[in-house]
């Protein structure tokens, strides 16, 4: 590992065409950055707004970028080119969605301890990722979720 490299893991979440959509984002990942790791895919029912269900997943990345380069130029940047929609309604459906949840051993997103289609595909990559307020690991925070939320499922393509 280069000394200027940082981690990251990515969530990621279509509802338009979702399963082409993490597809094409993952392989558009591959270009920018060292893609070292995917989740499995989850079906999540739509939050916050009436639409299809979602498709979700986690990718741990490597890159010498920092967050913002990160985000603003390769992420942002690969949304729109597979055709991502901004409206004020930040639960609209749309084609993907690429967050940063967490850079190298730093949280940036609290709400992977509270929806479970972030913490249960981190769960996969990072299980001991745990909760500085009280000590939760990712992995039991996706348990304790899991239960709390209906039709929530791993996806499968086959």
């Amino acid at each position: 590992m280069d000394v200027d490299d940082h981690i990251y893991c990515l969530g990621l979440g279509a509802n338009i065409i979702p399963h082409q959509n993490l597809h094409n984002a993952i392989e558009s990942l591959r270009r920018y950055v060292k893609v070292e790791k995917v989740s499995s895919i989850w079906r999540t029912p739509s939050f916050g707004a009436v639409g299809p269900d979602f498709l979700n997943a986690a990718a741990l990345v490597r890159t010498h970028h920092p967050p913002d380069i990160l985000k603003e130029e390769i992420l942002c940047y690969i949304e729109e080119e597979l055709g991502r929609v901004r409206s004020e309604n930040k639960f609209a459906p749309r084609t993907i969605d690429i967050d940063i949840l967490v850079f190298d051993d730093q949280i940036i997103d609290e709400q992977i301890w509270y929806q479970p289609h972030l913490a249960l595909p981190i769960a996969e990559l990072l299980p001991e990722l745990t909760n500085p307020q009280n000590g939760e690991t990712i992995e039991e925070a996706a348990i304790r979720l899991s239960k709390t939320v209906i039709n929530i499922t791993r996806f499968d393509d086959t």
